[in-house]
């Protein structure tokens, strides 16, 4: 396989999901005309000239689809951070990469935050009365930044009782608002209702940002100070240090310590910015309701289910996702596969048969013969640049889930017992199907057990525990596994035979380690 194939692979299955969803979701339509056309654009330059098909669709792809969703995902994080200099700044680039989806505004709108951040609410008010009298997304939340920032929580609730409720329920910038509005006016029972009934669409559109903060409004305003606190750690890091105070401060005070929350908010209100000011100051002229007055018997129940999706989603929602965390195991695997790839080239190169035949590649009929250590050397040698490339972003992205849940020792052991076990079998196979002088090698296979791996922790969690959060992951996996016995199939360099005997011998010692230990939490 070369780099242009795999380009034509990365164009479809990252343009094909896009579009579906933005089908399916009726907004953001401009991403249904840029991923339908780089798939047209792809197909077309398949059939004419496939040698630079997926150099021109991959180009198209880097351009106009994966920076600006990059970008935009950077310019949300600033948002989040109240950073709208710096939001402002990114997003008058990269409207010009998407001029649709109200991009093009974007930069103005932020202009308006920036300048209600200072204080200069006039200058604010009139920058945002040009979108206040448009019925789109844009002019709501325009409106209801007004109000966010002047802490006037009541009016921004009879504001959105008087709109058509179906448009604003879908809007997640809107929602957000809402049931904070609820919370801060003391409805505690509307904000766990309202939790409810915006979790799934906030999850089907994987805005786990805005679920998030409205999980922490509701954790904060009933005293779950320590479930606040691990909410930022991670899923909301990106909050800042005032915001963080301010909320903890918040969900001390409905503890029932409102000395100390006042001490805190005060503190914090020294260094505020205006929006942080007024909500500072209402919070100490309005403390929060108590919880345990308020709360009626069926909004203690789903207050239980938030917390219990919370734990789930730190067991379970890191699997097959980019994480920050060291995981030092994954780290040296890596670079075992690295060094083992110097040699290659130092001994006469990656793509030399003879020198990867010396250095340990997988020949079946020569383990057969007593030289088992080949076994194991196979899965740290490869074919090339680009094959050590994937393989090394699979192991990132795959393998520090499975280290985090079952421990070093235990992933260690899954990597290399699978893929000495999975080599053993695909020799035995290929020794009794005639293949016996074919050449293999790369850890994909172990990979490929690391994905077995997680779907047995996953599977656990769905039927054991009945997690939700367990289910959607396992189905992700399935769809992995899926497209991967597609891609074998199509692709003849691509060993399908190592690959599924890795993902099954995987899938097997997974469920042998969860039966035997438990899993760390």
């Amino acid at each position: 396989m070369n780099f242009n194939t795999l380009l034509i692979w990365i164009v479809c299955l990252s343009c094909i999901p896009l579009l579906l969803s933005a089908a399916l979701s009726r907004r953001n339509q401009g991403w249904i005309v840029v991923s339908g056309s780089i798939l047209v654009i792809a197909a077309v330059m398949s059939l004419l000239s496939y040698g630079v098909a997926g150099w021109v669709s991959g180009s198209l792809w880097l351009i106009f689809l994966l920076l600006p969703l990059v970008g935009w995902k950077r310019v949300n994080r600033l948002i989040n951070q109240e950073r709208y200099r710096k939001a402002r700044r990114l997003a008058a680039y990269l409207r010009w990469l998407h001029p649709a989806d109200g991009w093009l505004e974007q930069p103005q709108f932020l202009r308006a935050l920036e300048m209600g951040q200072r204080g200069e609410i006039a200058e604010a008010f009139h920058i945002l009365q040009s979108y206040q009298t448009q019925n789109t997304s844009m002019g709501r939340s325009a409106i209801a930044s007004l109000y966010r920032m002047e802490a006037r929580w009541e009016e921004l609730l009879a504001w959105m009782h008087n709109q058509r409720e179906k448009a604003w329920w879908e809007d997640s910038k809107l929602v957000v608002n809402y049931l904070r509005a609820l919370g801060e006016t003391g409805d505690l029972n509307g904000l766990l209702w309202g939790l409810v009934r915006c979790e799934r669409n906030l999850e089907k559109t994987s805005n786990t940002v805005a679920l998030n903060s409205v999980r922490m409004f509701a954790l904060a305003f009933c005293g779950q100070t320590e479930q606040v606190r691990r909410l930022f750690k991670e899923p909301l890091a990106m909050y800042s240090d005032e915001m963080r105070q301010f909320w903890l401060a918040t969900a001390e005070m409905a503890a029932g310590n409102q000395a100390v929350a006042r001490k805190q908010l005060l503190a914090v209100r020294d260094r505020s910015d205006f929006p942080l000011y007024n909500a500072i100051t209402w919070r100490l002229y309005q403390p929060p309701a108590n919880p345990a007055r308020v709360l009626t018997p069926s909004s203690r129940q789903i207050f239980f289910r938030v917390m219990s999706d919370i734990k789930e989603e730190d067991r379970y929602s890191g699997a097959i996702s980019l994480t920050f965390k060291k995981t030092y195991a994954t780290y040296g695997l890596i670079g075992l596969n690295i060094v083992a790839f110097a040699f290659e080239l130092s001994l006469g190169g990656s793509q030399d048969i003879e020198t990867l035949y010396r250095l340990g590649a997988l020949v079946p009929e020569a383990v057969w013969a007593g030289e088992w250590w080949r076994l194991l050397s196979a899965i740290f040698l490869h074919f090339g640049y680009l094959h050590l490339l994937t393989n090394m972003l699979g192991l990132y992205l795959i393998g520090p889930y499975v280290e985090l849940t079952l421990g070093i020792g235990r992933y260690l052991f899954a990597y290399l017992v699978s893929g000495v076990v999975s080599m053993l079998l695909f020799s035995i196979l290929a020794i009794n199907t005639g293949a016996s002088s074919k050449i293999l090698v790369g850890a994909s296979v172990s990979i490929m057990s690391l994905i077995g791996v997680t779907g047995a922790i996953l599977l656990r969690g769905w039927r054991q525990e009945k997690s939700r959060i367990a289910a959607k992951r396992l189905q992700m996996v399935l769809l992995i596994v899926g497209a991967q016995i597609i891609f074998d199939i199509t692709i003849p360099q691509v060993s399908f035979l190592g690959h599924t005997t890795g993902l099954i011998v995987g899938f097997i010692i997974g469920n042998i380690l969860l039966v035997k230990w438990r899993m760390r939490n």
